[in-house]
């Protein structure tokens, strides 16, 4: 079993920490620099290697950085249905954006790209620190990642992925472009809601990344903003 960063894996714990991140079998170089990176914003990170997936259903941490490959499934299954994370921020290490769909139903929240590079890793624990210290309702978007189908009236098809959904809309991310001012049907699910289809337009677009905001008119919406209520008062 590997060493944590400076010390032996933490036993667990009986004291409640403010915040408290998962690091599941990272290697040294990386644990070290996300374990600078959140100490910055006051949260503590932790060292999980052998156990993890049992650490993680029984041990209550605000959020989880797990490797996508070999037992990562495990591990977010784990989380996610867990009584006391289901909610916490998964965030996925490694791999790109279509590899991290294969991990759609769990509902990742951010991506860390690898190798880590100071600026970047940094600039995302900034990015999500609030979520993670459970600052929620400072949170008009939710950061999560998770495959969308979306449909324009001439039949144009093209398969998404989420990067924030709001109860208004979502921003997404694709291979394709998809033109502002285009009417769309979109179809996804996220974590504990069923698929939901909704119907909206894209109001804005750049490099492969593009807005939807959702139909007022479309009642399906309603479903979106239960949802994001429900994940905010977790």
């Amino acid at each position: 079993m590997e060493n944590a960063y400076g010390t032996a894996p933490a036993p667990i714990r009986t004291k409640k920490a403010a915040a408290r991140v998962a690091l599941v079998d990272l290697k040294d170089s990386s644990r070290a620099l996300l374990h600078e990176c959140f100490r910055q914003f006051g949260i503590e990170t932790v060292l999980l290697s052998s156990g993890a997936a049992e650490r993680v259903r029984q041990e209550k941490f605000e959020a989880c950085v797990v490797p996508l490959g070999t037992g990562a499934e495990i591990v977010m299954e784990a989380a996610r249905t867990s009584p006391s994370n289901s909610r916490m921020v998964l965030y996925g290490l490694g791999g790109n954006a279509q590899e991290a769909m294969r991990y759609s139903k769990f509902g990742i929240n951010a991506m860390f790209q690898e190798p880590l590079e100071r600026p970047a890793t940094l600039k995302l624990v900034r990015a999500t620190h609030m979520l993670v210290l459970h600052e929620f309702r400072r949170y008009a978007r939710i950061p999560i990642m998770t495959e969308v189908n979306v449909v324009s009236p001439d039949g144009t098809r093209l398969v998404a992925s989420s990067l924030e959904v709001s109860s208004g809309g979502m921003s997404l991310k694709s291979s394709e472009d998809m033109p502002s001012g285009t009417n769309v049907e979109i179809s996804f699910s996220l974590l504990t809601l069923p698929r939901v289809n909704v119907r909206g337009v894209v109001t804005w677009h750049k490099s492969k990344t593009f807005g939807i905001r959702f139909d007022p008119a479309d009642d399906r919406r309603q479903k979106v903003k239960s949802w994001i209520d429900t994940y905010l008062e977790g």
